[in-house]
């Protein structure tokens, strides 16, 4: 039986109930979740679907498939056909099972970041599979490894890998047969540097052979609710996601299908979201370095990687003290064990109710 590590956010229940009791409330900056209102095309396009009694397409709907690769030649210079979009029920579930989907064997590697969102960990477990944290495939010699996960911009520091960097991965990876797997969830929200996706043609020199890119719907357009995200990139490995898929019912609701389609072929609700997301940043991220904090990387997503030198824990606290809630670094890996993560997530009101307290 797998044995999966605890839960990261349920050692996290005292130190929210501590923010919990501060007088003005708490400011629960510890989780990325969207507190925006959904955008009404993707309400209108929910409800206009809302009658679908048969059963949706493990592939998707044309629809979505034509606006995802749309979405990404439109944005990010990318160009897929649609039939090599497959849509996840977000993107959470899709890293957790990929390397399981893939036929990584137990007992292989698994390359994660050094620092990285905790389900890539779990992913590799799910298969039996060693996780292995590391920013350097060097160490690595000629070893052959089947899965490399890369995550840029990066959740938790917000630091974005350049291309350059990226073509190092991919030439690596393909020298010893692994798949590189590009998690782009927070490719839109780029501040003092533009994220690339690793199926940019510079980037992959024209191929995306070995390669899959993970995108998410969560943070670009507060669809976090809806679960709503897709993967594409190498069709032969499309190909045989999708028929593992088929067989196991990871089927994306019609409906949300429909509503992915409406988000991914409108802009104007995202480039709104991000200002109000830019607002946000601009006020928070002074307030913390004028209150002794010092921001790391966060030149692109939706969080900063921040520190005042102490362990990470004893940040929780002090900032828990003020009622303000944010994630321990450790709980992205030992790397972080001196910083924090500060989600730019809460609603106006409470993002300024913590510039205050730091005040």
């Amino acid at each position: 039986m797998t044995v999966l590590p605890d839960f990261p956010w349920d050692r996290l229940a005292p130190y929210k109930q501590q923010a919990l009791a501060h007088e003005g409330g708490i400011v629960d900056l510890s989780v990325g979740t969207p507190v925006d209102s959904v955008p009404a095309v993707a309400r209108e396009a929910l409800s206009g679907a809302a009658d679908s009694p048969g059963y949706p397409l493990t592939h998707g709907t044309e629809a979505v498939r034509r606006a995802a690769a749309g979405w990404l030649a439109r944005r990010h210079g990318v160009t897929v056909a649609p039939d090599d979009v497959l849509p996840t029920i977000g993107s959470k579930e899709l890293v957790a099972w990929l390397p399981t989907l893939l036929g990584v064997r137990a007992g292989q590697r698994v390359v994660i970041p050094a620092l990285a969102y905790p389900t890539y960990d779990v992913g590799a477990r799910i298969a039996g599979a060693v996780p292995h944290a590391t920013d350097g495939l060097v160490e690595l010699g000629p070893e052959r490894v089947p899965l490399v996960w890369v995550n840029s911009p990066s959740n938790p520091t917000g630091r974005v890998l350049p291309a350059e960097h990226l073509r190092k991965v991919v030439a690596w990876a393909r020298e010893r047969g692994a798949v590189v797997a590009s998690d782009e969830c927070y490719i839109e929200l780029g501040w003092e540097e533009e994220p690339v996706s690793i199926l940019r043609p510079d980037v992959c020199e024209g191929s995306h052979e070995g390669l899959l890119a993970v995108h998410s719907l969560s943070k670009r357009s507060n669809l976090a609710g809806y679960r709503a995200g897709f993967v594409t990139g190498d069709p032969a490995l499309v190909k045989r996601l999708l028929e593992f898929r088929k067989h196991a019912g990871m089927i994306v609701p019609a409906p949300v299908q429909a509503a992915m389609a409406a988000v991914l072929d409108d802009d104007r609700h995202a480039e709104e979201q991000r200002r109000i997301y830019a607002a946000r940043r601009a006020l928070l991220r002074p307030a913390l370095e004028k209150a002794g904090w010092r921001v790391d990387h966060s030149t692109a997503g939706l969080y900063l990687w921040a520190t005042d030198g102490r362990d990470c824990w004893d940040q929780v606290r002090s900032l828990a003290e003020l009622g303000i809630l944010v994630a321990p670094g450790d709980f992205y890996g030992a790397a972080g064990s001196s910083h924090v993560r500060i989600a730019m997530t809460a609603s106006d009101e409470r993002v300024n109710a913590a510039v205050l307290r730091l005040q």
